[in-house]
């Protein structure tokens, strides 16, 4: 079992920042992955950001390019998601996913709410 917290969440005004943190609650290297993802209401949920554990390697959905950083604490076994120059489409609720060597794990996700 591996539970995720997420935390960092908030009000914040277009064109502001925020950082996302989600903490496992197992070793970072019992997880291959992890990748936050959105749901804004009446929309389905969407991949925003991925990072291989071993290794680093990134992803990012197009409407986020350059403008959010996805990172990883292996000693805190933590994942991070720095959001830059937000916009009102960025509201949504955003949720922590983390691929593991016992199957996929969620978070119950965090608000972020983004006024122009």
């Amino acid at each position: 079992q591996v539970q995720l917290v997420e935390s960092g969440g908030g009000l914040v005004q277009a064109g502001g920042s925020l950082r996302l943190s989600c903490a496992a609650s197992q070793s970072i290297f019992n997880i291959n992955a992890m990748g936050w993802y959105r749901q804004a209401p009446g929309n389905q949920r969407e991949l925003v950001a991925l990072i291989i554990i071993n290794g680093g390697i990134t992803n990012y959905a197009d409407s986020v390019k350059g403008r959010f950083i996805i990172s990883r604490d292996n000693a805190k076994s933590t994942a991070y998601l720095q959001m830059n120059s937000l916009k009102p489409e960025d509201t949504a609720v955003y949720y922590c996913k983390a691929e593991t060597r016992w199957g996929p794990y969620w978070g119950k996700g965090t608000l972020v709410t983004v006024s122009s």
